[in-house]
């Protein structure tokens, strides 16, 4: 993930308002981290479920696709040679074009949905994979980077940001 202490102010805000709605709708900071920790502690990545779902003791995260650790190496790779602002699809001279757009239309149609365990504790939340600014423009969607991949303690700085 980019590095939260170089964004805006108005970024950090942002980005803060919507990581904490969604904790909110999960039943709070605590297990939110929680499920973010437990999505961490799988020898496979947990998106390459055959089930299409992560288990958890505090909640479920269900999606409609297999997804194949392929797919899960090129998001990682994408992530670290991106910048915060930057798009994740390169020009279409670029040798990785075809590669990533393949991804972007693997996982555009895949909406994750987020549900607590318990009723009481939230609603839950949906989110896709991407984000598409324009049609050439296309972001790493910023919850389903803190859930599946940034670094816990990136995922807290957000979460406990200060006006």
């Amino acid at each position: 993930m980019f590095n939260f202490s170089n964004l805006s102010s108005e970024k950090q805000e942002n980005l803060h308002q919507l990581l904490s709605n969604c904790a909110n709708n999960f039943g709070g900071t605590n297990f939110f981290l929680q499920l973010c920790e437990e999505i961490r502690e799988g020898k496979t990545h947990p998106l390459c479920s055959r089930h299409q779902d992560f288990l958890s003791e505090f909640g479920t995260i269900r999606w409609g696709k297999t997804i194949f650790n392929d797919k899960i190496q090129l998001i990682e790779k994408i992530r670290s040679t991106k910048r915060e602002s930057s798009n994740i699809l390169p020009t279409k001279e670029d040798k990785s074009h075809k590669k990533i757009l393949n991804l972007i239309k693997t996982l555009s149609p895949i909406t994750f949905s987020v549900r607590p365990s318990l009723r009481e504790s939230g609603e839950g939340f949906d989110f896709p994979a991407f984000d598409q600014v324009t049609k050439e423009t296309i972001k790493l969607n910023p919850i389903f980077e803190a859930l599946f991949f940034a670094n816990i303690e990136t995922v807290k700085k957000i979460l406990n940001y200060k006006v």
